[in-house]
């Protein structure tokens, strides 16, 4: 028979340290959140500023070289930027009219299940998008008129989409947690 030495062993409760280690996870997950929220609303406020400096520029004839391009870049890293903190907040449109008839242990089932579900998918589009910027990046490819290398965007693209399978993952464990409270 082996005994352990008493000294050698760690006296920590594995569902606390667990907990304590989840819990800091989560924290750096929303700081990053919170992070990509500001960075979203800067896109959004120099997507404006720059359509507005360009439509004024037309009108004199001399509009902004790339501004197309700048533009479109801005709005895919408003739109991936926002994901996190837009389910964080639970701000997507649902249809909710038949959910909210059921009792919330249904409702809670129901949200595990299209959390689970929307986690799948997202953790298989982040991966091909890493996938993606990496062949991107191989090949050399850049944007038509300013040629700046899409990779940067895209690997940026799938880092927001990272964080926002995290996300997912923090809303699932809540519901759980929410469910075993019942």
């Amino acid at each position: 028979m082996i005994r352990a030495d008493p000294a050698l062993s760690i006296n920590l409760q594995p569902d606390k340290y667990r907990m304590k280690v989840m819990g800091s996870f989560f924290k750096i997950i929303e700081w990053i959140q919170k992070n990509l929220k500001k960075i979203g609303a800067v896109c959004i406020v120099g997507m404006t500023f720059l359509t507005v400096a360009d439509v004024i520029g037309r009108f004199f004839r001399h509009p902004i070289f790339g501004s197309v391009e700048i533009v479109g870049f801005m709005a895919t890293l408003a739109v991936v930027s926002a994901l996190p903190y837009t389910h964080k907040i639970n701000g997507h449109v649902g249809v909710e009219i038949l959910v909210r008839l059921l009792s919330k242990r249904a409702q809670a089932i129901i949200d595990i299940c299209t959390g689970i579900l929307s986690l799948c998918l997202f953790a298989i589009v982040t991966w091909r998008m890493t996938l993606y910027a990496s062949t991107m990046r191989k090949s050399g490819e850049v944007s038509i008129s300013l040629e700046l290398p899409e990779y940067v965007i895209i690997y940026a693209t799938a880092f927001c989409l990272l964080i926002f399978t995290l996300v997912i993952i923090q809303g699932i464990t809540h519901k759980i947690k929410e469910l075993k409270n019942k």
